[in-house]
């Protein structure tokens, strides 16, 4: 807290009345797993993925695992990842019998760099999944036709980039699958859920299979399945976010082009073209000391986050029997991760709030 003035978290959900009664309304009915909230659900969001099929589950983790178990993978069938991401990413491939390879990102736009991903294509390659970091769309435009060219699936990790876009077309519906997550602080939320978007109608009837234990009937199990369902709880409070989606989005897009004119001695995060970026994360670089930046930005009470300080290949799960990281080449995800710094960008700042995120940035950066 800085004065009289609360601190600005770096993330705020919103859950409000309208939420709060969707939620009520569906205990009140005593239908409340995978029921008529999920599947209205389903259909609304499809909307979004000009009408592909859409299949909830209870993460975007499971989203991810689920789409990859769908493709069947054989021992040693690889998958090309940023290990510039949340661990789940690289997790949904091991979980589904895959082995991710790493390639490197753009310096730009924080996503798959092309070039890198057809340098990591060997022959037990089977797809690529490209992940549109902070809600700026990947360079689909470059990798579909990568993929094709190779014959690869395509299963996009669109966990942060709901509404995001490329050239008019909408991320989730490029690849076999999209997939996104509605954790509490994501663009828009069910308190916890994700959804996958196809648009094969079989990919998507095994999906069904295989999110409720491999039955479409009750007790008619076709294939070994897993309970990932949505709950209608979930499904509702998703309904009412979704209602509020392009409102929300608008706010970030005008908050990020407010920071974009105002701040300084900072790299402000680019946009490539015909990309519609919806921010979930405003994430600057930082030049020097990151970690006394956002101690500077914390006096100041304004909140920041740094994803992701560690890059994929160094976690542990990823690394050789020796503690060593393997044989990656990933320069500027290395650079990004000691630069990168989130700022506050949430559609219920207040222009008070965008200012007082100005002063402390500015204020930061010529001290540094």
């Amino acid at each position: 807290m800085t004065g009289s003035q609360p601190a600005i978290p770096p993330a705020r959900p919103v859950i409000g009345e309208d939420e709060i009664e969707a939620a009520v309304r569906v205990l009140r009915s005593g239908m409340v797993v995978q029921g008529p909230e999920v599947a209205a659900f389903e259909r609304e969001f499809s909307e979004l993925v000009e009408g592909r099929h859409c299949v909830a589950v209870n993460s975007g983790t499971s989203a991810l695992q689920l789409s990859l178990l769908a493709l069947d993978f054989k021992p040693g069938d690889e998958v090309i990842v940023p290990s510039f991401s949340f661990a789940a990413t690289a997790n949904a491939v091991r979980l589904a019998g895959g082995v991710p390879v790493f390639a490197d990102i753009e310096a730009d736009t924080f996503n798959l760099d092309p070039d890198a991903v057809a340098a990591a294509i060997t022959p037990r390659t089977v797809a690529i999944m490209p992940v549109h970091l902070y809600g700026h769309p990947a360079a689909m435009d470059r990798l579909m036709p990568l993929a094709e060219a190779h014959g690869l699936t395509v299963v996009e990790d669109a966990a942060q980039a709901h509404a995001a876009a490329l050239n008019g077309t909408p991320v989730g519906a490029f690849g076999i699958a999209g997939c996104f997550s509605f954790y509490p602080t994501k663009n828009m939320h069910s308190l916890e859920g994700g959804m996958i978007t196809t648009g094969d109608a079989e990919f998507a009837r095994k999906l069904r299979l295989l999110r409720n234990q491999g039955m479409e009937k009750q007790y008619q199990n076709e294939i070994v399945g897993a309970n990932m369902r949505m709950t209608d709880v979930a499904a509702a409070i998703g309904r009412v976010q979704l209602g509020k989606l392009g409102g929300w989005t608008e706010r970030r897009r005008a908050n990020a082009a407010y920071l974009d004119e105002r701040l300084t001695g900072v790299a402000v995060p680019p946009v490539a073209p015909g990309a519609k970026h919806v921010y979930h994360q405003y994430t600057i670089r930082v030049s020097g000391d990151r970690e006394a930046f956002r101690a500077a930005l914390s006096e100041r009470g304004v909140g920041s986050g740094s994803y992701y300080p560690t890059p994929i290949h160094r976690l542990k799960p990823y690394l050789n029997e020796d503690g060593t990281p393997g044989p990656w080449k990933l320069p500027e995800t290395e650079r990004a991760t000691g630069e990168v710094l989130s700022l506050p960008i949430y559609p219920t700042l207040t222009t008070e709030d965008l200012d007082r995120i100005v002063e402390a940035v500015n204020a930061a950066a010529v001290a540094a």
